[in-house]
């Protein structure tokens, strides 16, 4: 199994840094963890609509060349499915079953995702309607994916 996590924006906070390469060496024992940080593209101050939408293509751009056509591919979006942690441990384990070997998590920048992103995606997923960082978000994706497999091995990680 591989788990992949394309990231728009660099991860700054050496807090945040040290918790990511917590979970990733966690979840090494049962996957195969790559993070990709992708450049974000520099918003200026009150942009137009029009200049919006052009940096959510050029981030887009960056983001589908790093998806494999075989990825199941979960998008992060605040308008995606709100999952219980055990409702995404079986969204996990049903993406097995049915043969992917590569799951791909994107996370947007401080604009969010074109919509050809969220096309692409298997899943849409929200941890809901609060606004997060989306650096911060990369922390909290993967200690929910350790969960996920620890709800899968019956361990006590997830009480």
């Amino acid at each position: 199994m591989k788990i992949k996590v394309i990231s728009v924006g660099k991860l700054k906070e050496k807090y945040l840094k040290e918790g990511v390469f917590e979970y990733v060496k966690r979840l090494g024992r049962f996957a195969k963890v790559e993070i990709l940080e992708l450049p974000d593209e520099k918003t200026p101050d009150r942009a137009s609509q029009a200049e919006n939408d052009l940096i959510l293509q050029k981030e887009a751009s960056r983001i589908l060349t790093k998806i494999g056509e075989r990825d199941f591919v979960i998008v992060l979006a605040i308008e995606g499915q709100q999952f219980a942690s055990e409702q995404f441990s079986h969204q996990l384990s049903e993406a097995m079953v049915k043969g992917y070997s590569d799951l791909t998590f994107v996370i947007g920048g401080s604009l969010g995702l074109d919509a050809v992103v969220k096309k692409r995606a298997n899943l849409l997923m929200s941890f809901g309607k609060l606004t997060l960082p989306h650096q911060l978000m990369r922390l909290v994706l993967l200690e929910q994916i350790y969960r996920a497999y620890m709800i899968q091995q019956g361990s006590p990680y997830h009480k």
